[in-house]
């Protein structure tokens, strides 16, 4: 779960930096997701070949851990391709609205 979660917090920090550019929401959605697949794609695939062996391994006590190897892989290889999917297009349909840039100015507290 935490991997998925840093990739969709990378994902949308990465779009939103781009939005402040300036550069339009779908078009920083798309360019977001192009440079972040890489990444996102290699993070999950080192933990899947890293839990391989387990899933597939022989030997005492293993039948109590395969189930546990077979089940993370499968659920991070199926949210791995949620997170590049479903993650841009919640981004699309909820930031409706204009990006605004907030000032120093506006984060200072008033004195009453």
């Amino acid at each position: 779960v935490g991997i998925i979660v840093n990739n969709g917090i990378v994902l949308v920090d990465y779009t939103n930096q781009l939005r402040e550019e300036g550069k339009e929401r779908r078009e920083a959605i798309i360019e977001a997701a192009k440079t972040r697949l890489r990444p996102i794609f290699m993070t999950a695939l080192t933990t899947i070949l890293a839990l391989v062996p387990i899933a597939f391994g022989k030997g005492f006590g293993s039948s109590l851990i395969q189930p546990v190897a077979v089940c993370c892989i499968g659920g991070l290889a199926y949210a791995t391709i949620m997170t590049l999917v479903v993650i841009p297009v919640m981004y699309e349909l909820l930031s409706r609205k204009n990006m605004r840039i907030i000032s120093k100015d506006d984060l200072e507290i008033s004195e009453l």
